[in-house]
């Protein structure tokens, strides 16, 4: 949970995030601003088309604001050059998308190695930090297999591992669950239940409301902005009627 007295592990100011000009100016993100606390689970809801993913990509370096600040760890990023922004998103930030984004041709152990390699980590290491994960996620006997031959739920713990190769300061999950059935879905919610109890810090978009009663804390997102009323409408039902609701 955050620490109201620490320094947020991440933070945004005043970000802002516009296509356009004139009449046809679109403000996709408008003046957020957000602490998440190291170890904390924030959940990000609101109807499609309200921002979020475009918040996540500002958050990670994945798009430059039109204005405002975003700080990891207590130090500025969004000015930063886009080869200080790739080394960020190969140590400090990791990405959860929707569609999984694993490389076809290579097995899933491959997957996950795949950014360690990249990080200048020896093979050796790579591929044992690689196994080690996907046996910690229950798929110690599917790493040698290609993402054809897994199914959806196998997938997003492949790509989970992924995320999780370099150890990132934060993990920033977009619509995680999206292409997911009910009993993938309670898989990848417990499996982002047992990250958030090891102290891992998750910021998840979600339209799941489901997904959303698992976090620390849940925000809405409406037209760009953070705002205080509930979606859907009434709110979540807390982390137990969450998996209730996906185990019944």
């Amino acid at each position: 949970m955050n620490d109201a007295a620490g320094t947020p592990v991440l933070s945004a100011r005043g970000l802002r995030k516009e296509h356009g000009t004139g009449p046809g100016l679109v403000r996709a993100v408008d003046g957020v601003d957000l602490d998440v606390g190291a170890g904390e689970t924030v959940a990000i809801t609101g109807p499609s088309g309200c921002g979020k993913s475009t918040l996540l990509h500002l958050l990670g370096g994945l798009e430059r604001p039109s204005g405002g600040e975003v700080s990891l760890n207590g130090r500025r990023v969004d000015g930063l050059s886009e080869k200080a922004l790739a080394r960020m998103r190969r140590s400090e930030v990791s990405y959860v998308f929707q569609s999984f984004h694993l490389m076809e041709e290579l097995t899933a152990v491959e997957n996950v190695e795949l950014p360690a390699l990249l990080a200048g980590r020896s093979p050796r290491a790579a591929r044992r930090r690689a196994q080690e994960l996907l046996d910690r996620l229950g798929l110690a006997g599917r790493s040698g297999f290609l993402p054809c031959a897994l199914s959806g739920g196998q997938r997003q713990r492949v790509a989970i591992a992924r995320t999780l190769s370099n150890e990132p300061l934060v993990v920033l999950a977009d619509e995680p669950t999206g292409n997911l059935d009910s009993a993938a879905t309670l898989d990848v919610l417990q499996l982002f239940e047992e990250l958030r109890a090891a102290g891992q810090t998750l910021v998840i978009v979600t339209h799941d409301a489901r997904i959303a009663a698992s976090a620390d804390r849940t925000l809405s997102m409406r037209d760009g902005a953070l705002v205080d009323e509930p979606w859907p409408p009434g709110g979540a039902t807390g982390h137990r009627g969450a998996l209730a609701g996906l185990e019944g």
